[in-house]
């Protein structure tokens, strides 16, 4: 199974970033998880994503608050999927998500929502899944346990609608 990357800009940045690397672990997606910065470390960065494929990434997840061009740095540099997590830190996180979801043509960054580290797991994992049939397989029943809580949910409902 491949790998997923998951890139901080910033330690700080790890109380979010737990939420992917938890998900991942949840589905048994091996990962790697570090520190680097597209404006500290471009070098590091740019150096990274270009060796990812050959290190057997499949699936790049960047997150960085306020300016937050580290995704960008690492698209530019990779044919690999990249997915942006935009930190919440200045401007309610609006500044690192229009960071993140504004890449000129042909450098595309799929971008969750502000501190959406769980969905970038889950895109991530979706992103592997496709050529993983035991993957899609967990995929599936997770979308069916979801299935089932709302079920369960409107049932109680229901029966508390019915008591009034």
């Amino acid at each position: 199974m491949k790998k997923v990357a998951v890139i901080m800009g910033s330690d700080s940045d790890f109380p979010i970033v737990k939420n992917a690397l938890s998900e991942l672990k949840t589905y048994g997606v091996p990962f790697e998880c570090r520190v680097m910065s597209a404006h500290r470390t471009p070098e590091l960065a740019a150096g990274f994503a270009k060796s990812a494929k050959e290190n057997g990434f499949g699936v790049i997840i960047c997150a960085a608050g306020m300016a937050a061009h580290l995704a960008g740095v690492i698209a530019g540099n990779t044919t690999l999927p990249v997915i942006g997590i935009p930190i919440k830190s200045t401007f309610e996180g609006l500044d690192a998500l229009l960071a993140t979801v504004q890449m000129p043509s042909g450098i595309p960054v799929a971008t969750v929502a502000v501190n959406g580290a769980k969905n970038a797991a889950i895109l991530a994992i979706q992103m592997l899944a496709l050529s993983d049939d035991a993957l899609a397989a967990k995929l599936e029943a997770a979308k069916q346990n979801m299935v089932d809580g709302v079920i369960a949910k409107d049932k109680a409902l229901q029966e508390q609608i019915k008591a009034l």
